[in-house]
């Protein structure tokens, strides 16, 4: 399995060319397939995939891991280039999703309903779990055992004139299985990456997991840097990845970089970051 980020928060270190944007899209090359993991904040994902030698358009699946778009605002691009690949994502919230920032001003953060209305020919919504192709697998109904992440606390659905938190229901999980192990990604996990695991490992009891790949959504505010846990949290969030059968993490995006060096202080060489052009063979 190769997997290369197209888009990232933070710019490639070793190519000027690719652009870097709050956002998340990660290109899966595994056993003859090409898959499509979240498609950034616009189209800026697929001008990457250009200058790093790979097609969209031979695409085989698209998934969203859930409706923000800073990992389907690439939508539209995806659909001018790739015309038969069907794209994946949850059920639809009831209503809109918004941020609120400082307690009152709104910033929507959702999909695009137009665009969704107008190619919902080319959408297929995972109710259930699913096998989309060979060893490729959705879950869309993630456990709830462990807190979810308090960076949630300022994510809304907005319907008519109330203001609800987002209970997420249209995040899902993709899991691929190969050569008997698992590779777990996650998007934000919003709905916590603890709860994620545990949905992945009671899908597929006993089955090793390899890696667990994308962001933890352990920051509050993105300009500043602000983690929303606290540092003994995300200890104790290590600590609990480290006990699970998991080989290595590949994380980034609303992970953020503070709370990727506490991690890391734990983990050591069983985590490592993403960024604009990363690339992990597995």
């Amino acid at each position: 399995m190769r997997i290369t980020t197209l888009i990232e928060n933070r710019p490639s270190d070793t190519d000027a060319r690719l652009a870097a944007e709050w956002g998340l899209s990660l290109h899966i090359s595994c056993s003859g397939r090409n898959i499509l993991f979240d498609m950034g904040a616009s189209g800026a994902f697929a001008g990457n995939a250009g200058h790093l030698g790979i097609d969209i358009a031979s695409v085989d699946a698209a998934i969203l891991s859930h409706h923000h778009y800073d990992h389907g605002g690439g939508l539209r691009r995806f659909l001018e280039l790739n015309t038969s690949a069907a794209v994946y994502l949850g059920q639809a919230p009831k209503g809109t999703c918004c941020g609120k920032v400082l307690g009152c001003l709104k910033k929507p953060v959702g999909l695009d309903l137009q665009l969704l209305q107008q190619h919902a020919d080319r959408l297929t919504t995972a109710h259930d779990p699913a096998e989309i192709l060979p060893g490729v697998f959705l879950l869309p109904h993630i456990l709830q055992s462990r807190p979810r992440p308090r960076g949630n606390k300022r994510l809304f659905v907005e319907s008519g004139h109330a203001f609800m938190p987002d209970d997420f229901v249209h995040e899902i999980i993709m899991a691929i299985m190969e050569n008997g192990r698992l590779v777990i990604f996650t998007g934000c996990a919003h709905s916590g990456i603890l709860n994620m695991v545990d949905t992945v490992a009671a899908a597929f009891k006993g089955v090793p997991i390899k890696a667990v790949v994308g962001g933890f959504h352990l920051m509050a505010l993105p300009r500043l840097n602000i983690m929303a846990e606290s540092r003994h949290d995300v200890e104790t969030l290590a600590r609990s990845l480290l006990a699970y059968p998991v080989e290595s993490v590949y994380t980034g995006h609303c992970t953020g970089g503070r709370a990727f060096g506490i991690l890391k202080s734990v983990m050591g060489d069983r985590i490592m970051d993403m960024r604009t052009g990363s690339c992990f063979e597995m």
